[in-house]
């Protein structure tokens, strides 16, 4: 996925001399094919991530079409009201990636691990928020970002998980994409991120007849479709490598309570930190988001509701 980011950022820039690529001292080898295609279009700002926003800010106001990277523990968390006040209370074109969301910073500890974004940058009025599971769905919408020429935060999980797509989709900001066909009735998954692909394994081993959806879009968000999708379902469980307070999960079940009462899981990580040091895989089994976790839970929640 940060292979097709650095290729994505290179053909925007080069198509376009006001793309402007600032990183708050990070990135690194990530950026090397840009520092050598797009040189005077590359700023390091920095550990100075607040400043980096600003300077961000005053570029769009002056017709620039700024880029902001940073690890997703500080673009956006620790940037939130230079995000919330300097970009999107007026609306200028700037995209920030946060890199590296949910668990994937694990040695690195509570400080790098990111996995509250989603409901902090979704609360902004104005800030669009973007959450690619893969490397094709990333060039979508990175290009889809760039297009819009409104403020974007877009999720990017540094643990690629696989391909959930053959090539680069159609994808229209809002609607969810069906990454595993299936029949109305029983259970629909709705995942984002790193966790589309696990839905993808389980529904297929496991629900052969669910239907699975990527959510690369959590705002805006396409009210009818989820509505639909809920309405022909008895079962929708939403997967996340985020928190469950304001994620996904949250506005699947925002949605569903005013306009399709369903059953829902909201399959994402608890109400606390991590209590121990460890690998990715380590502490994705720790907060019960590794495949068999999921698998019981879902299991014991379709028992649950049976009747």
């Amino acid at each position: 996925m940060r292979d097709a980011f650095s290729d994505t950022i290179v053909r925007l820039a080069k198509a376009d001399p006001n793309v402007l690529l600032l990183t708050g001292d990070h990135g690194y080898a990530l950026f090397d094919d840009f520092r050598k295609e797009c040189s005077s279009q590359y700023i390091n700002a920095g550990i100075a991530e607040q400043n980096m926003v600003g300077m961000a800010a005053g570029m769009a106001r002056a017709g620039f079409r700024p880029i902001v990277y940073g690890l997703s523990a500080f673009v956006p968390m620790r940037v939130v009201e230079q995000i919330k006040l300097d970009i999107a209370h007026d609306q200028l074109p700037v995209m920030l990636i946060g890199d590296g969301a949910g668990f994937v910073y694990s040695y690195l500890g509570t400080s790098h691990q990111s996995t509250e974004d989603i409901a902090c940058t979704r609360a902004i009025p104005n800030l669009s928020v973007y959450s690619p599971a893969d490397r094709f769905e990333l060039i979508a919408c990175m290009d889809l970002a760039y297009k819009s020429k409104v403020p974007v935060y877009l999720r990017m999980g540094k643990s690629d998980r696989g391909d959930v797509h053959m090539g680069v989709p159609q994808a229209k900001v809002g609607r969810l994409l069906e990454v595993k066909p299936g029949q109305c009735g029983d259970i629909a998954f709705i995942a984002t991120g790193s966790l589309v692909h696990t839905a993808m394994n389980i529904a297929a081993d496991l629900y052969s007849d669910a239907v699975v959806w990527s959510a690369p879009f959590i705002k805006p968000i396409d009210h009818q479709q989820v509505t639909t999708i809920c309405a022909q379902s008895r079962v929708v469980v939403v997967l996340e490598e985020h928190s469950v307070l304001g994620g996904l999960g949250s506005v699947i079940t925002e949605i569903a309570c005013e306009l399709a009462p369903v059953q829902i899981l909201r399959v994402g990580v608890q109400d606390r930190f991590s209590e121990h040091c460890g690998g990715y895989e380590y502490l994705l089994k720790e907060h019960g988001l590794d495949r068999l976790a999921i698998e019981q839970r879902v299991h014991d929640f379709l028992k649950k509701t049976a009747h």
